[in-house]
């Protein structure tokens, strides 16, 4: 960890508190500053306090008061979910105090390289595939996972080495939040329709998107992918090196499939039906991994050890267990239509789907090609439980059955599957109108799955 001076003596507020706020206060205790965390919860609910107090932090729970909101800050650190309408992330706009998340606060403290993963969807089993083919032959250092993927940026800047690397997932969040983050290869693998009610219109998500590329120079690299058009003019934005990757567009430099093939400029890597975990999606999660591998001189062999054995990331396409004939899979992460696409396109067996969630004010006549393709039958629930029915109907899906909650899905998923059918969650919508966040979705998928089959999750 660099010990930089930027911070001493600084009065700085972080602004939530959970795993990466707790993280950005002790880093900035140890850089000298004095600190204050503020979370609305209350204490009780926030047993990572105590530690933070003995630090020598003045910690805040329970709410905002408005000693907080008048106070004046050297720099605000913030969790990348509280909206900048947050009455005290405004005070801070009004009084000109600097705003970042923990993600730039880790860069400033890191002599590691630093390889960052953006987009709508892919961004957790991209990151995850880069890092594991980055610590295949690896003669000095380590690669860590870091960021949105559930991991502290700071925690890992804090012991990462100039041998090592990060690789962190960046969400659109937390890019608001960076200023001087520069990541030594940038990816992008999709941007599609997401968060408008944080970000308010998609010029706004997009343009936090292409923050990751904000900072780059010629001797960086940015890896975006080329299937669609908007895409392409996207990494015009960029001063790095653009290396592309695609699925379906006829590309001839960077990662791309042709006839089942996977290439990085011209040399043949690996056939795509080698690629363990299931789907379209995860052909393009890896090409990007293979793009971001070449880029670091690691060998084919390297590339193919992990595609051909990883077996996805949890809650993301994720084999469950398979019992009585039935494949039981968890996409509780598909948040958005377009994963839902995704998860669908990529089984070639009669889908029994369980889908349903937070109403984000749009229907879902864009799944009616997918729906009719690979839904025999569906479970919805949620708010979106109609909408969701309206479009099956359309599909041509009449075994279409309306529960409480996932949980109550599952045993009704089974009745109406047969030998040889894939029970799949991949809900097409956010999880927060029943549940805290899509894990815990996900989680209660698989334990109503253990409990119907009375067997145990592979892992």
């Amino acid at each position: 960890m660099k010990k930089i001076t930027d911070y001493q003596n600084k009065n700085v507020l972080v602004l939530g508190a959970g795993k990466s706020g707790s993280n950005a206060a002790k880093t900035l205790v140890e850089l000298g500053a004095k600190v204050t965390l503020n979370d609305a919860k209350p204490a009780s609910e926030l047993p990572e306090l105590a530690e933070l107090s003995d630090l020598g932090v003045d910690v805040i729970a329970g709410g905002h008061p408005q000693s907080i909101i008048d106070a004046t800050f050297d720099l605000l650190v913030k969790n990348p979910g509280i909206p900048y309408d947050n009455p005290v992330v405004q005070s801070a706009i009004e009084h000109k105090t600097k705003i970042i998340t923990e993600v730039e606060l880790a860069f400033q403290i890191t002599d590691a390289e630093i390889i960052a993963v953006t987009g709508s969807n892919g961004k957790t089993t991209t990151t995850t595939m880069i890092t594991k083919i980055l610590n295949e032959e690896r003669p000095k250092g380590h690669a860590y996972v870091a960021g949105n993927i559930g991991v502290p940026a700071t925690m890992v800047a804090a012991k990462a080495t100039a041998d090592d690397t990060i690789v962190m997932e960046l969400s659109s969040f937390m890019l608001l939040g960076i200023e001087t983050l520069r990541p030594h290869v940038a990816v992008l693998t999709n941007i599609f329709e997401n968060h408008l009610d944080y970000h308010k219109t998609r010029e706004n998500y997009v343009n936090a998107k292409m923050r990751i590329t904000l900072n780059q120079t010629p001797d960086d690299y940015f890896v975006v992918n080329y299937d669609k058009q908007e895409w392409r003019d996207l990494s015009e934005r960029s001063a790095a090196q653009v290396v592309p990757f695609a699925s379906t567009s006829e590309i001839m430099t960077g990662a791309y499939e042709q006839n089942g093939k996977l290439y990085y400029n011209q040399e043949f890597i690996m056939n795509a039906d080698d690629i363990k975990v299931p789907g379209k999606q995860n052909v393009e999660n890896a090409l990007a991994a293979i793009a971001v591998a070449k880029i670091l001189g690691k060998s084919n062999l390297a590339i193919s050890n992990v595609l051909e054995t990883f077996t996805g990331v949890r809650h993301r396409s994720q084999f469950v267990l398979e019992a009585n004939g039935r494949r039981y899979y968890n996409d509780s992460k598909a948040t958005d239509i377009e994963a839902t696409q995704m998860a669908l396109e990529g089984f070639n067996r009669p889908i029994v789907l369980l889908a349903g969630g937070l109403d984000r004010g749009y229907t879902f006549e864009r799944l009616v090609p997918q729906f009719k393709e690979h839904v025999k039958a569906a479970v919805v629930f949620g708010e979106t439980a109609e909408l969701m029915t309206d479009a099956l109907k359309q599909a041509g899906v009449t075994n279409i059955k309306k529960v409480n909650d996932v949980k109550a899905a599952v045993p009704v998923a089974y009745s109406l599957s047969d030998d040889g059918d894939i029970i799949l969650l991949s809900p097409a919508n956010a999880s927060w109108d029943q549940y805290p966040n899509f894990e815990v979705r996900g989680d209660e998928f698989i334990n109503a799955v253990e409990t119907l089959t009375n067997q145990k999750e592979v892992k």
